[in-house]
């Protein structure tokens, strides 16, 4: 996540007065969702550059206004209260539409400048398209690309708005009106925190036991909650989850302190898979997870040449061993 500038917290007060007039500000909120990734206020200072007791202010005026706890503290570090996990969602979406900002403003002067315009769902934007995007840069340095981080559904709406020229979905449908490229592959697993009791389990999760476990969930529209929702549906699942956010990172969070179990993206939890935070539960064969990723434009339409050029390096690395 980059930081953003100027700063008016990170040498000063973190109760200035320009932001006394409201209950919360951009830096704050960054600093929030910086504990929940890094787990302590002191990592998180060093990630956003800025001094321990500031971060440790800003948190707890941050809390102070709000009126609610965000963080239960020890000498083992910070972790996020159940108003905390909500709380972070809540404001990675404030960020995300910072940064929409920013980013719809570089997509204008793209348009101008003949240049791409990407829309990608969340998974792909985090975890596939920055490689793509480098490689894209290093082939044709002169070319700009303004991105918009959403969900699948979203994605495909901008697409039909002529909003963007290239669009990246990881749901399980392609609507009739779409041309698509499969730019890779992608499974669900389901996730526990290492304590819980299906870590225990010696056999496979049933779809019917998975479709009756109230979960930690992606929002509907996304790419994830469609193609659970398809694998569920003959056990007329999911059921009501315990609870449902916009983005990964406070779902992880949230199972691997054991709040329930999760469905997510492999690619999402890999990192925590191999540290131990979380553990895969497997499932029976006849629960289907996999999933296709894809590229995805209006059909008529004639893609421009720098969009071309994405296709061809997504097209790259899904064919490279």
């Amino acid at each position: 996540m980059a930081a953003f500038p100027s700063d008016p917290g990170a040498s000063g007060s973190a109760d200035s007065a320009g932001s006394s007039r409201r209950p919360f500000d951009l830096y704050s909120l960054e600093l929030l969702v910086a504990v929940a990734e890094t787990g302590s206020i002191g990592q998180a200072a060093a990630k956003l550059s800025i001094s321990q007791p500031t971060a440790s202010s800003r948190m707890t005026t941050l809390e102070r206004r709000l009126g609610l706890q965000l963080l239960e503290r020890s000498t083992a570090g910070s972790r996020l209260t159940p108003a905390g996990l909500v709380v972070t969602d809540w404001a990675r979406g404030v960020l995300g539409q910072a940064q929409a900002l920013t980013e719809g403003l570089a997509a204008l002067r793209a348009q101008q400048q003949g240049n791409l315009r990407v829309a990608a769902s969340l998974t792909l934007a985090e975890y596939l398209l920055p490689g793509w995007l480098v490689t894209l840069r290093q082939l044709h340095p002169a070319t700009h690309v303004g991105l918009r981080v959403t969900n699948s559904h979203q994605v495909i709406e901008a697409l039909r708005r002529s909003e963007v020229d290239l669009g990246f979905t990881e749901g399980p449908f392609v609507p009739r009106d779409f041309r698509s490229a499969l730019v890779g592959r992608d499974r669900l697993v389901v996730v526990t925190a290492p304590g819980h009791p299906w870590a225990r389990r010696t056999e496979p999760l049933t779809g019917a036991e998975l479709a009756e476990t109230p979960l930690l969930l992606r929002e509907s529209g996304s790419g994830t909650r469609e193609t659970l929702e398809r694998a569920l549906r003959p056990w007329h699942g999911p059921s009501v989850p315990l609870l449902e956010l916009g983005s990964t990172a406070p779902l992880r969070s949230a199972a691997a302190q054991g709040a329930a179990p999760a469905v997510l993206s492999e690619l999402a939890v890999a990192e925590d898979l191999a540290a131990g935070r979380l553990v895969e539960i497997a499932v029976t064969e006849d629960l289907p997870l996999a999933r296709s990723l894809r590229a995805i434009w209006a059909t008529g339409t004639e893609l421009p040449e720098a969009a071309l050029h994405l296709l061809e390096v997504a097209r790259r690395s899904t064919s490279t061993p």
